[in-house]
């Protein structure tokens, strides 16, 4: 008995951080399924992932003031969709917003977006593998990222 092969796919987002003064917030959207993560999404035909990820970003949010500090990691999952194994990989890219006001993007189901400190981001996020990218950019942001020049 064979079994079917997954479906790979590649999509790319972003952690966006800003700072107030020594206040640091981190960008969650809730998305169609009501989880809390990170702007993400498919990468365009030809498009690089750090292209793909500044682009979600401002799709999903309306932000579009955003620096790219750094690479963030890959991470993979499992999933099902129409009765097809899906193998997802995402790669993810670290962001410093300058300004504007985030907007969900309610035609693709994003319901929120909102601004949270490290500890409460980490608490809100739905995945646990979303958890560990976060993680890795707070390490970079308190390394010093956020003063950094962008990439």
């Amino acid at each position: 008995m064979s079994r079917a092969r997954a479906k790979r796919e590649t999509s790319a987002g972003g952690v966006v951080a800003r700072r107030s003064g020594t206040d640091v917030r981190y960008l969650l959207i809730r998305d169609g399924h009501g989880n809390w993560g990170f702007p993400k999404g498919h990468l365009d035909g030809g498009e690089r992932p750090d292209e793909a990820a500044r682009r979600e970003i401002g799709e999903e949010t309306g932000l579009t003031d955003l620096a790219q500090l750094d690479t963030l990691g890959c991470i993979d999952w499992h999933f099902r969709h129409r009765g097809r194994l899906i193998h997802k990989y995402c790669h993810f890219f670290l962001f410093l917003s300058g300004d504007g006001t985030p907007a969900p993007q309610g035609e693709e189901g994003i319901s929120a977006c909102v601004w949270l400190s490290y500890p409460d981001a980490h608490a809100r996020l739905t995945h646990a593998n979303a958890r560990s990218i976060l993680e890795a950019a707070h390490d970079r942001v308190e390394a010093g990222a956020l003063d950094a020049e962008p990439a």
